[in-house]
């Protein structure tokens, strides 16, 4: 029988703070034998399109730690954390403890000129995910997995008082 599976902030906090270290882009740099980049020459929307992949896989690596699930529950669970509009939310958490550097390269993703738009979000809440999505694929690229671990932890501390 298939277990099910429910989260609270509290358990998602915990799941990701035993992730450590910026081994994971390097590991997958040399692994692939890639070149390296400087991802303050990526365009806003090249940052947010790495910086989805990696705050999906983050999501999915925590839902999925619950136990195994029909996979069309795991989705919908994963989903209503990387939709826009949770997103959004998560920047808005976590906001108050970003560096200066780092507000800016959100902005740079917020204020990005996108030519398709989310099905099920504000013109809004879309831009302020591209943003929270370039900041991430830019800590990423700088191997600073460690920093997004440390954002969306505290982010999730935050949202659950806000809840």
């Amino acid at each position: 029988m298939e277990e099910s599976v429910t989260m609270s902030n509290t358990e998602i906090t915990q799941e990701t703070s035993m992730f450590t270290g910026n081994e994971f882009h390097a590991y997958l740099t040399k692994g692939l034998n890639l070149a390296s980049c400087d991802p303050r020459q990526y365009s806003p929307l090249t940052l947010a399109y790495i910086g989805d992949g990696v705050y999906d896989i983050v999501i999915r690596t925590i839902v999925l730690s619950h136990g195994n699930a029909p996979v069309n529950k795991l989705h919908k669970i994963s989903s209503s954390y990387v939709k826009a509009q949770a997103q959004m939310k998560m920047f808005h958490a976590m906001e108050d403890k970003l560096t200066e550097e780092e507000m800016g390269v959100y902005k740079r993703g917020r204020n990005a000129k996108s030519y398709t738009s989310a099905k099920n979000a504000t013109i809004t809440e879309y831009r302020q995910a591209t943003g929270f999505e370039a900041l991430l694929g830019y800590l990423y690229l700088m191997n600073r997995f460690d920093r997004i671990l440390e954002l969306v932890n505290y982010g999730f501390e935050k949202l659950e008082v806000m809840m």
